[in-house]
């Protein structure tokens, strides 16, 4: 069957162009052979990341050794830093330095322009004496970065030509308006930058030299290409993820320099620039948890994600959810739940998901009864619900597993019963209202018909291999691998058959879909290395238990204010990675003071921080998920962040209940496990309908709004006795509810009120 045949045959789907690739508005459109080389740069690079992660050589293949190319697997550091390298690369021919491009410009600024030419002879001279560096150590010259004959061209001919050549480039940058089409000179400079940067940490890091980073023995070289790289690193996040994680990133670097300064906690030993700068692009900092993520996990499921949207898997999420959910009251809003959810947990951004199936879900919530800024609030609200869903978490989960050492498939399992928290809470939210508005569900004759779409369920094979792939003990590089050629083998059951041409297609779109998350990631290295290096997570870990000795749950509090505040407008991976430093630490001590177990207290702590993390995406003031969704509904966007953070109101509470009770993490017997999760599901329910106002099938009055609520709190604490409690209060409003029927626009009581 042809894909004009399928067309026809498929007219009854409403879902099409959900796995359309979103174009941002300061991405070049490029054409002709400018196309063809980007295209091909970007399959390259995700195509090497493939190879790499599988131990795929060239070499082993052909029998050809050919020494340009890299063997596998490589040495960990030289990945790392070819992985940011080539990020930086194609993230500064694509993305332009402002944020949308002039409208009908069709030339750059001349002497700007000029300029920028001219800065191609220091970052040449910069990759050039790299290489000569490079060639010299191969052949044997044993390196002495104190000695003058390596001292001074490190200093002359490297990183003074680099420095020069990288901030006049992001300059230029700033001050060249270039148009969509076409390269633009400033930012060719600044991927040469990038490129030499890494040849030169590859070259020095291979001799005995990096253990010199940190200590005054450090080649000069280092520090000044880490001051070049940190500079790009940022360049590029503000281009392609706004100003929020680079004004985070630019306090913490100046608090490095005053930090010894600084009044009571926040006080740090005085740290000189070029120690700082040759330890900041290492495994401390810009080489550590957060691109060892984004190198190994996050890419792998990007290529996983970039091959289900070239077999147009995602349209058949979204048009499956429909045929499922569409009939129930307010069913897009109850389809917008389930398909971002599914979009979401694979998408690694609520704000990208949004924009992926909120163009479907946001107009169809509008034109059945739901106000625009509801409609994009349930759809920011379950796009963020898809972080939090195992098993991929938006890649949460892999970062987590980095960082803490608990096995990924633990981490998984005891996501699941806070995850079908979330998503019953908006469900019940959504439903609700619904039923406040009268609402109906859709037209049969307005649904995909859940007939055909039974009979392509087989499109979930690849979802279900990594699932199983996962739980059976298969490494998750190994897990994601086969998923990905699952879903290049499941097309064939398709119209949108891969072959070699769309392959590459899917590679290439992988590669420019990991420029964002890499250099987000890198950017939260940085924040993570002035924590380490400084000492501020570990004084912040006193101050948290020094609040945690007159109460326990105000030091949560402002554990999960600090996690929101550091995870505001930022992508979930960056926002945990940065909060879980600061946090995690001092919270663990907590729990464990408490009365937990160690390994107990390490999941719950770490999970806590990244729910909030996650859930500062619909957290006003700073709420991408919500003003995504909101520019697409029209409405108010700190109406749309308002309402978003109302629907999702329990996933707040739902931290505070697995540190009181930990059987929601699936930590204790099944029994215990059991009853947890129904109390809690129980609780959010009540909890739901307290918030909405919407009790046994009908409006309820200001007192039972309460007591549902108190009932909710009860049941969701999870003790026998608060559960006996709770219920006696479900009890007395459901009597007072039916017998009595309140009004339920009888106002609120007040006190000295005539």
């Amino acid at each position: 069957m042809t894909e004009a045949e399928a067309k026809q045959d498929d007219d009854h789907l409403i879902a099409e162009g959900v796995d359309d690739e979103p174009v941002e508005a300061n991405r070049r459109d490029f054409t002709g052979w400018r196309f063809g080389l980007i295209a091909a740069l970007a399959a390259i690079y995700a195509a090497f990341h493939m190879a790499a992660l599988n131990g795929v050589s060239i070499s082993e293949w052909t029998g050809i050794t050919i020494p340009l190319l890299p063997s596998f697997p490589m040495e960990t550091w030289n990945f790392r830093i070819v992985h940011v390298a080539g990020a930086l690369f194609l993230g500064f021919l694509i993305f332009g330095a402002h944020l949308s491009f002039p409208e009908n410009r069709e030339k750059e600024t001349p002497i700007f322009t000029y300029a920028a030419y001219a800065l191609l002879f220091p970052a040449f001279l910069a990759c050039g004496t790299a290489v000569s560096f490079a060639m010299r150590i191969s052949n044997g010259e044993m390196w002495n970065g104190i000695a003058p004959e390596f001292a001074n061209p490190e200093k002359w001919w490297f990183g003074l030509p680099l420095l020069v050549a990288t901030f006049g480039g992001i300059l230029l940058g700033w001050l060249n308006k270039r148009q969509r089409s076409g390269f633009s000179a400033p930012d060719l400079v600044l991927g040469i930058c990038g490129i030499a940067v890494a040849i030169y940490l590859i070259t020095i890091y291979g001799t005995l030299m990096r253990n010199s980073t940190g200590t005054p023995f450090a080649p000069i070289g280092i520090s000044l290409a880490a001051v070049a790289g940190t500079a790009l690193i940022m360049e590029l996040t503000r281009r392609v993820a706004g100003l929020a994680l680079i004004i985070i990133a630019g306090i913490f670097l100046v608090y490095v320099f005053v930090g010894h300064l600084m009044p009571g906690f926040l006080n740090s030993p005085k740290i000189d620039w070029a120690r700082f700068f040759s330890q900041v692009y290492t495994d401390a900092g810009i080489l550590g948890p957060t691109t060892a993520v984004s190198s190994t996990y996050i890419i792998l499921f990007i290529i996983f994600a970039a091959f289900l949207q070239a077999s147009k898997v995602g349209d058949y999420f979204v048009n499956f959810a429909f045929a499922a959910a569409g009939r129930a009251r307010g069913g897009p809003a109850k389809v917008a739940i389930f398909a971002s959810g599914l979009m979401g947990m694979i998408n690694g951004t609520s704000a990208g998901n949004v924009v992926a199936t909120g163009s479907l879900t946001i107009p169809l919530m509008k034109k059945v009864g739901y106000h625009r800024r509801t409609a994009g609030a349930v759809e920011a609200a379950a796009s963020t619900g898809g972080q939090i869903m195992p098993p991929i978490m938006g890649a949460g989960a892999f970062i987590m597993a980095e960082i803490t050492g608990v096995p990924y498939t633990e981490i998984a399992i005891a996501a699941v019963i806070p995850a079908v928290l979330y998503f019953v809470s908006v469900y019940f939210m959504v439903d609700f209202e619904a039923a406040k508005l009268g609402m109906k569900g859709m037209r049969e004759d307005e649904l995909p018909k859940f007939n055909k779409m039974l009979r392509q369920v087989y499109l979930f094979i690849p979802i279900i291999i990594l699932i199983y792939a996962l739980f059976m003990g298969y490494s998750v590089i190994r897990a994601g691998t086969l998923a990905t050629v699952a879903a290049a083998v499941v097309s064939w059951l398709t119209p949108f058959r891969m072959g070699p041409r769309a392959i590459a297609k899917a590679f290439e779109l992988a590669g420019i879909m990991s420029i964002q998350i890499i250099a987000v990631c890198a950017c939260a290295g940085i924040i993570v290395g002035v924590i380490s290096l400084t000492g501020v997570g570990a004084r912040f870990s006193s101050l948290l238990l020094g609040i945690a000795g007159s109460s326990q749950l105000l030091a949560l509090f402002f554990a999960m204010c600090i996690a929101i505040l550091l995870g505001m407008g930022m992508p979930t991976t960056a926002a945990y990675a940065v909060a879980g430093s600061v946090v995690a630490p001092g919270l663990q001590g907590l729990l464990a003071d408490g009365g937990l177990p160690e390994e107990t207290a390490l999941l719950v702590a770490h999970f806590f921080v990244f729910y909030y993390a996650v859930l500062s995406a619909i957290t006003p003031p700073v709420a991408l998920a919500s003003y995504a969704a909101a520019g697409i509904s029209g409405a108010n966007p700190m109406e749309t962040s308002v309402t978003s953070f109302k629907i999702g109101i329990a996933a707040f509470i739902v931290p505070f209940m697995f540190v009181y009770n930990s059987a929601l993490l699936m930590d204790g017997g099944w029994f215990e496990v059991a009853r947890a999760g129904a109390t809690a599901v129980f609780g959010v329910f009540l909890l739901s309908s307290g918030v909405q106002g919407w009790f046994m099938g009908a409006r309820s009055a200001w007192f039972i709004r309460a007591m549902t609520i108190a009932a909710a709190l009860f049941m969701i604490e999870g003790g026998l006795s608060t559960d006996l409690i709770g219920l006696g209060l479900f009890a007395a409003a459901f009597v007072i509810q039916r017998g009595f029927r309140p009004n339920p626009d009888a106002p609120i009581p007040v006190r000295g009120a005539d």
